[in-house]
């Protein structure tokens, strides 16, 4: 096991004014207390109130303490892009500037790195500690919840995936921050599913948790738990276990029908001639389909410049289209042994088309981008 080795914490900062202090004084009693180097980044997120003067006299009091400041309030996960960029330890951890969270946890969460087990170690707040403050139900319940929908996406079985504690191999969040781009707690699902793409090994530790109520500071709502969801989608689709893309892509499929059969209907209740609805209700279906594959299942993929991407995206309709009608057909009359309706036949063939028009575009439409060596 390591013995020589530097702690960098990340301490976001938001109107703190009454928690800054004590949280600093408990990361240097933590560190003097077990011997660790400390290097603890500040970034006070344009704080309305006298945490920035507050600041300056406590980096004037300790030489482990350096501040940066944004001129502008940009939100949790900006605070934290600024202050992995700046970290210099080996490890790089999260510390809220609150109480909420005990930085002597790090003891735990620094020993699966130390004997090389970890290059990412989550402190799960539902891994049987021994008490907890008990307080928001639903808090709680959406916290769990959208970890159950990041693990379904990411592959990883984590229990805790919104908590603050992760702690970081500094070279292996130095090469995700630059990646980052939610701002406010999205940052949580975002690096996760960061950690998931760069094949990191991921160990958890139990951790203890002393919540705070709104009126003693908390800040994540119910918009964030919503933000938190999209940010799961547009950050893990592309990369989820197949059955998840699979089913991603029954919900591209779905939308993309009731936009067909709608149009359709609209069209020909105003008068426009039956051939002409099929028409340009079907390019509008297969329109919006190739839209929501790239802002939603493929985009992270894509090798192809846009032109490719329609050019082949066309001949895979053309294609399916095709197989579609054929096999209907053949379905109907070549077999009729069966008794096929044709109804059965064109639910069997759209299934077949379905599976096609999957593969068509992983494959074809929007092939995975090969990595390069480093």
């Amino acid at each position: 096991m390591r013995t020589n080795y530097t702690l960098s914490l990340i301490v976001p900062c938001y109107n703190e004014e009454r928690t800054i202090e004590a949280c600093i004084n408990r990361i240097i009693e933590f560190s003097k207390g077990h011997n660790i180097n400390i290097d603890i980044i500040v970034v006070d997120d344009a704080s309305t109130d006298g945490s920035w003067n507050l600041l300056n006299k406590i980096v004037e009091q300790y030489n482990e303490v350096s501040i940066l400041k944004h001129e502008k309030n940009q939100g949790k996960g900006a605070a934290l892009r600024t202050g992995f960029i700046h970290a210099k330890g080996d490890f790089v951890g999260i510390q809220d500037a609150d109480t909420e969270y005990d930085p002597n946890e790090y003891i735990e969460l620094l020993e699966p790195l130390l004997n090389d087990k970890a290059d990412v170690v989550y402190g799960s707040r539902y891994l049987q500690p021994k008490t907890r403050r008990v307080l928001y139900y639903w808090h709680t319940w959406m916290n769990k919840t959208l970890t159950c929908i990041s693990n379904m996406f990411t592959n990883l079985d984590i229990t805790d995936m919104e908590t603050c504690y992760k702690l970081f191999r500094r070279e292996i969040i130095q090469k995700i921050a630059p990646q980052l781009k939610e701002n406010r707690f999205g940052f949580e699902p975002e690096v996760t599913a960061k950690v998931a793409q760069s094949g990191c090994r991921v160990y958890e530790c139990a951790i203890t948790y002393n919540p705070r109520t709104y009126e003693e500071g908390k800040k994540i709502g119910w918009k964030d738990g919503v933000r938190a969801l999209y940010c799961i989608l547009n950050y893990s689709a592309h990369t989820a276990p197949l059955p998840m893309q699979i089913l991603i892509y029954f919900f591209i499929g779905a939308v993309s029908l009731v936009i067909n059969l709608a149009l359709f209907v609209i069209l020909t209740r105003f008068g426009i001639l039956l051939n002409y609805s099929l028409i340009i209700a079907f390019t509008a279906s297969a329109l919006c389909n190739y839209l929501l594959c790239i802002a939603i299942l493929f985009r992270h993929k894509a090798r192809w410049n846009t032109f490719m991407e329609i050019f082949w995206y066309g001949f895979s309709i053309l294609i399916m289209g095709a197989i579609d009608y054929y096999l209907t057909l053949f379905l109907i009359n070549i077999i009729p042994f069966f008794s096929i309706h044709w109804s059965g036949a064109k639910f069997l063939a759209s299934i077949i088309g379905f599976i096609g028009n999957f593969i068509f575009r992983k494959m074809l439409v929007f092939p995975e981008k090969k990595k390069r060596s480093v």
